[in-house]
């Protein structure tokens, strides 16, 4: 009996594609020129579907693989995974939590400071002959001492804070009850009520149908014109058309975003703001982690067709 088939749905490091590759039988979805004829050919045959966070598993695809057993997800979201789909055939779902924890930790933060001081900006100061033509860099927002509101305190969230706190900043939050395990950080159950005491609010929550805009016009307006939003979460947690209308018309300070809707075609609306700092989706984006998020996504496969006990299972 030859390896287990494996459906990728979108290309890995090459690091990730030469192991996956010798332990899998792998069809390269993002390959197909037809992707429905693929599906049609060698749907029956599929075992695991290796996926990343953003693409996720979607009903369709899941149907077409009647002999499904296994979803691995190469990332800490599983939003675009049809859970529901999964829980009718009692398919499992696995992702890659902990190891990237405290890279995106340390992106959320590196966008606040960046932002907040001017960073990229100032650097083309430098550079276009600016500072020597007219002088100093335009003065910019403090960061240490100052209102931080951290939105969703899980591992992600808890991270933040913890950098956060190094920076002497006075830490709120909001989750769906007080965490014991925070015991020095004030907890304020209302969205609103957590932006409006903020001066910096970090999006850190997982995605849901319950989260979608989470971040209203009205969390938005509540943060201010000097207030600051990072996202490093999924896009769908923020009103994205409520979040441009605020930034281009001086309701909401400024942003600092990793996630969009649409991404990589991220709207036009963005390009044109000067307040607002644009990232490639990279938040967990260096050697080690990935190299340890594609390692995750192999042993929890390898577990499962051993009859192992998944190492991180979401379903």
């Amino acid at each position: 009996m030859g390896s287990p088939a494996i459906l990728q749905v979108g290309p890995y490091p090459e690091w990730d594609e030469i192991p996956l590759n010798e332990a899998f039988t792998v069809h390269r979805y993002f390959d197909a020129p037809d992707k429905a004829a693929l599906l049609e050919e060698v749907g029956p045959a599929i075992r695991g579907i290796a996926t990343r966070g953003e693409l996720g598993a979607d009903r369709a695809m899941i149907a077409a693989c009647p002999n499904l057993e296994v979803i691995s997800v190469y990332g800490v979201g599983y939003d675009a995974v049809d859970l529901a789909a999964c829980r009718e055939r009692g398919i499992r779902v696995t992702n890659t939590p902990d190891v990237l924890t405290r890279d995106v930790a340390d992106l959320g933060v590196a966008m606040m400071l960046c932002q907040a001081r001017g960073m990229v900006g100032a650097e083309a100061w430098v550079r276009d002959g600016s500072w020597a033509s007219k002088g100093l860099y335009p003065l910019r927002r403090r960061v240490h001492g100052m209102r931080a509101g951290v939105l969703g305190l899980g591992r992600i969230g808890f991270e933040v804070a913890r950098r956060l706190a190094g920076f002497d900043m006075q830490i709120a939050y909001s989750d769906v009850a007080a965490k014991d395990y925070a015991p020095d950080w004030e907890f304020i159950a209302d969205p609103v009520a957590l932006a409006a005491r903020s001066d910096y609010l970090f999006v850190t929550l997982a995605a849901s149908a319950e989260t979608r805009h989470i971040v209203s016009r009205e969390v938005i307006e509540a943060l201010g014109p000097e207030g600051m939003v990072i996202n490093i979460s999924r896009a769908s947690n923020i009103d994205e058309e409520a979040l441009l209308d605020a930034l281009e018309s001086g309701k909401l300070g400024s942003a600092a975003l990793d996630v969009f809707e649409g991404e990589p075609a991220l709207n036009p609306r963005f390009l044109a703001l000067d307040n607002v700092l644009l990232q490639p989706h990279h938040a967990s984006g260096t050697v080690e982690t990935r190299k340890a998020m594609g390692q995750l996504v192999r042993d929890n496969l390898s577990a499962h067709f051993a009859g192992r006990d998944l190492l991180t299972p979401v379903l």
